[in-house]
């Protein structure tokens, strides 16, 4: 639970949110004395930037905060969750600047600033609390701060605590919360229930594979799939991975860390669709039984992978979630996934590569996304690169030779399995800050996940 949002304005103290446009005009009006303090503190009106003005009896008078002056970004004041003081405080705007709207998007800013993830460690201070009147929409704040949490948590908790087992008792946990029903695969019954594929890739693991379902919502409304790769760790199987290379993959189940925030925001605002969630839970380890490289897969589609190399093993558990999630017959399909090292380097690990076979929802999702401070890019699913997929000895390869245009050729391999009578998108995502910025600490982030709920959301309501 969101501990740092309040409901009561008593002694909270004012952060005044002044931009380059209007900064003159309020300090004119200011106490003498605040002028002077502002000056001595040479303090300019950027985002990023506060100043905290004294009081006459030693206590805070009120907070001095830049933003910035045409669109605030939600992060513009992130920062004082935790540069601030222990105690209460409310946002405040100048001649109606910034409007509500950016006033809940700065808002939830501050929220996720005040992100910890010291579930193992000794505790810092608390973050600083906010106000929030009934002008602000305190339900959706507070449901993406929470759904905020959750991704993080889950990919910065180590995978010794979070395996399989962990995860697919984490999804239960945020059923039973919701009301939603779930069903949980395990293991051999994997092959029984004809899901080759995700136990292929994770029966060398002691924490079994599983294929982890919800479900929520009236029937009667439209159906929206989920699915999140969740490999809870990935040694790259007998095609293993160098030290540098492994030591992040605690954050390989990203994929399924965002489904899962995704699901909790739309369960959380009661949105009117027929939810299906679907994530397949592996550790991709190495043990006699594991898969070789050449190996051939078989999938609940029937089609079967060659498996050009055991580090790719992401779309090949992937390809039997995704073919479960198209038999509930969705009218929108979005899969979630730290898939390819390729979509790095085309993009950087700040900017998910986004796929999609549906022109409007992807403009929907992109300028959502901008809008929201939580970008994507739109990648082509580029038809002529399709015979790149195609295997020598199965109908498909995991690993296409040569390694071009990986992140477009994995989400080719994607496509295949996804019916073409639905809107489907694939997100290839980092899930991982490399440092910290303001609001957005190092460690397991939410990427997308803001973006296409609020896209689902204008979709359906």
């Amino acid at each position: 639970m969101i501990d740092t949002i309040i409901s009561s304005e008593d002694d909270a103290t004012p952060v005044i949110l002044v931009s380059n446009d209007n900064f003159p005009g309020w300090t004119q009006n200011a106490p003498e004395s605040t002028q002077a303090w502002l000056q001595s503190n040479r303090f300019k009106p950027k985002p990023g930037q506060h100043v905290i003005v004294p009081a006459t009896d030693g206590s805070i008078d009120c907070v001095i905060a830049g933003i910035n002056a045409n669109a605030p970004s939600m992060w513009d004041v992130a920062h004082l969750a935790t540069a601030l003081p222990v105690g209460d405080y409310a946002l405040q705007s100048v001649d109606g600047k910034p409007a509500q709207n950016e006033l809940d998007s700065l808002a939830l800013g501050w929220i996720l600033g005040g992100y910890r993830f010291d579930t193992y460690k000794k505790k810092d201070k608390l973050p600083a609390r906010l106000y929030l009147s009934a002008d602000y929409n305190e339900k959706r704040i507070r449901a993406l701060a929470e759904a905020t949490f959750l991704t993080r948590d889950l990919i910065n908790t180590p995978a010794n605590i979070l395996g399989p087992e962990a995860l697919a008792e984490a999804a239960t946990r945020l059923a039973v919360q919701f009301g939603a029903e779930y069903e949980i695969t395990v293991g051999d019954d994997l092959l029984k229930n004809n899901y080759p594929a995700i136990h292929a890739v994770g029966r060398a693991a002691t924490d079994q594979p599983r294929l982890i379902e919800l479900t929520w919502g009236s029937p009667e409304n439209p159906t929206v799939a989920l699915v999140g790769k969740g490999v809870c760790f990935d040694s790259g199987g007998l095609d293993i991975k160098g030290a540098a290379g492994m030591k992040l993959m605690k954050k390989d189940m990203g994929g399924s860390a965002n489904v899962l925030g995704v699901a909790q925001a739309i369960m959380a605002m009661e949105l009117p669709i027929h939810l299906k969630v679907l994530i397949p839970a592996v550790e991709n380890a190495i043990a006699g039984n594991a898969m070789r490289p050449l190996d051939i897969v078989e999938t609940r589609a029937g089609t079967t992978i060659e498996i050009g190399n055991t580090d790719a093993e992401g779309r090949v558990i992937l390809a039997d979630a995704i073919t479960r999630a198209a038999e509930s017959k969705p009218e929108l399909m979005i899969d979630f996934a730290t898939l390819t090292g390729a979509a790095r380097v085309a993009l950087g690990t700040e900017l998910p590569a986004f796929f999609c076979d549906d022109d409007d929802f992807a403009a929907s999702v992109l300028g959502i996304g901008t809008k929201s401070d939580d970008p994507l890019w739109r990648m082509p699913l580029w038809q002529p690169y399709r015979k790149m997929v195609d295997g020598k000895s199965a109908d498909l390869t995991n690993s296409p030779d040569g390694g071009y245009a990986g992140a477009i050729t994995a989400a080719l391999f994607l496509q295949h399995f996804a019916p073409t009578d639905i809107i489907w998108a694939h997100i290839d995502l980092m899930a991982w800050n490399l440092s910290t910025k303001p609001g957005r600490p190092e460690g397991g982030e939410a990427m997308g996940m803001r973006a296409i709920f609020a896209a689902i959301e204008a979709k359906y309501t």
